[in-house]
């Protein structure tokens, strides 16, 4: 009787939707545990937290924050947003133009910092409303929309930066991308956390987490009950796009400059399966920002691991799209049909035991 139970809770257990993406995170930060024993020490120097585990902290942030864009897109669309990266390129592009006024280099602002964020975000935003427009109001394909600024994303950036690097060379502009005096943690883990915080509350006390979820199960039955898909999936993107411009500006930082060619590089990638990873189908509906975020810290260990495996940054999309295509494959119908059979056999076998 008290391996039914223990069988039981085990079976539930095993149902969460956060089991397998906690499972997964779990799984890698054993693995580099294993590779690097040191992997969980962290020490105080300057008044500065370091330390592997802090380190995959930080270089998560920019992707936590893609991610909950994504999973919305993902949602509420159906498809997802590949011209994420090249949104931040925009964004940067833009920021860091403003600042230095067009000069390739400056030690000190020429503009006000607020006007050229403002200005960068609205770009990030009016990339997002493009893709939106395409998606919403021309009814294409979101990854054949996205497509357009996946492509010409990063050719824009170069434009507003005349096809220079842009160097913003003042104190102040490399501190959200690494550290305020005075406060041990990295900023961007701080910038990652207080969006995370506020995704969860909007979606929590306003009805935008059930209309995306709506759309995104069935849009025919949802606009029966009076919600308009196109506003929905057009608030998504501009919301994907603003918040793309929110990781571009943090990646500028740390860099204290705005690379077209590099900023953003095949992130998308990492955002997606980041959106996989925890537990989201990719064909829509209910949807987890936590499970994502979860994918999020699970991705960067994995980058992490095959750092540790000295695996060569040009290989990592390889191992990346292997494990994109194990998911992928886990979620279809065929597999998931099988598991459901698999499990029921193993509750009426368990069931059989307990009356035993």
């Amino acid at each position: 009787m008290a391996n039914s139970k223990e069988g039981f809770k085990l079976s539930k257990l095993a149902s969460h939707h956060l089991f397998l993406p906690i499972l997964a995170l779990v799984l890698m930060m054993v693995i580099n545990f294993i590779l690097s024993p040191s992997f969980f020490s962290i020490t105080i120097n300057n008044g500065v937290l370091y330390g592997s585990l802090i380190d995959v902290m930080n270089r998560a942030s920019e992707l936590i924050i893609l991610a909950i864009g994504m999973t919305l897109v993902t949602a509420a669309s159906g498809g997802q947003d590949i011209s994420v990266g090249a949104i931040m390129a925009v964004t940067a592009a833009v920021v860091t133009q403003i600042l230095s006024g067009g000069e390739v280099s400056v030690s000190q602002y020429q503009n006000s910092i607020v006007l050229a964020l403002t200005a960068g975000l609205l770009a990030g935003m009016l990339c997002g409303a493009f893709n939106g427009f395409l998606v919403a109001k021309m009814k294409i394909q979101p990854m054949v929309a996205t497509l357009i600024l996946y492509t010409a994303g990063r050719g824009i950036a170069q434009l507003i930066t005349h096809g220079q690097i842009t160097y913003i060379r003042v104190d102040a502009y490399k501190i959200p991308g690494n550290y305020i005096s005075g406060i041990p943690i990295p900023t961007p883990i701080i910038i990652s956390t207080v969006v995370a915080v506020i995704a969860f509350v909007i979606l929590k006390k306003t009805a935008l987490g059930l209309f995306i979820a709506g759309v995104g199960m069935n849009s025919s039955a949802a606009r029966l009950v009076g919600l308009n898909e196109s506003r929905i999936k057009m608030i998504v993107f501009v919301i994907n796009g603003f918040l793309a411009g929110i990781a571009g500006f943090i990646a500028s930082s740390r860099i204290y400059s705005a690379d077209a060619n590099n900023i953003g590089l095949n992130i998308e990638m990492d955002a997606i399966l980041a959106v996989a990873l925890g537990g989201n189908l990719l064909s829509g509906g209910k949807f987890s920002l936590m499970g994502s975020i979860i994918g999020a810290y699970t991705i960067q260990a994995l980058t992490t691991t095959l750092y540790s495996l000295n695996v060569s940054a040009d290989r990592l999309p390889v191992y990346k799209a292997i494990v994109v295509l194990v998911i992928v494959i886990a979620q279809s119908e065929t597999v998931q049909k099988t598991v459901k059979e698999l499990l029921a056999s193993r509750k009426k076998l368990i069931k059989v035991q307990g009356e035993v």
